[in-house]
């Protein structure tokens, strides 16, 4: 395969914006355009960041949703090692993680740190997203690389309703 000239990579370049952007804005008709039209579903952008992580970590459901459908990996880390699960639990967005829960996003995946979904949730007093991940099993006494589980990272954060929320869980 042939280099791209100045001038493809140009064009290249400013499709793949447009493409993040529909994303990151939640513009469906645009995504769907650009995957009939053969854009990768997994694509990333320079920060790992993938269609999926952009539209779920902005609240986008229906967009979330067409990306599942189209085959986008939940899995998928950015540059940091999140998932797009984490990302739903730190912005509370419950729909969100229920729909990437349903396609196959790993309830106790976690990034190199070891945090989990469980662990985001609890340190910003996110009740409800808590009894989510824990009713699609999401492991209580888990710990993070610095040995923190969910209710000590609440605690930490001052996020008293979950810590006890937490505590009153795992009895």
């Amino acid at each position: 395969m042939s280099e791209l000239t100045p001038d493809e990579y140009a064009a290249f370049q400013e499709l793949a914006t447009r493409v993040f952007h529909a994303a990151r804005g939640g513009d469906v008709e645009a995504l769907r355009a650009f995957l009939d039209a053969g854009m990768p579903v997994n694509l990333t952008n320079e920060k790992g960041d993938s269609l999926l992580m952009l539209a779920s970590y902005h609240g986008h459901l229906e967009a979330t949703r067409l990306l599942l459908e189209r085959g986008a990996d939940p899995e998928r880390r950015n540059d940091r090692g999140q998932a797009p699960l984490a990302g739903a639990a730190f912005k509370g967005e419950m729909e969100i993680a229920r729909e990437l829960l349903d396609h196959g996003a790993a309830v106790d995946g976690a990034g190199e740190d070891g945090r989990t979904a469980l662990m985001i949730a609890a340190m910003f007093d996110r009740v409800a997203m808590i009894d989510l991940l824990l009713d699609h099993g999401a492991e209580i006494q888990a710990k993070a690389a610095d040995g923190v589980t969910a209710e000590g990272a609440a605690k930490t954060m001052g996020a008293i309703e979950a810590a006890g929320h937490l505590q009153q869980r795992s009895s």
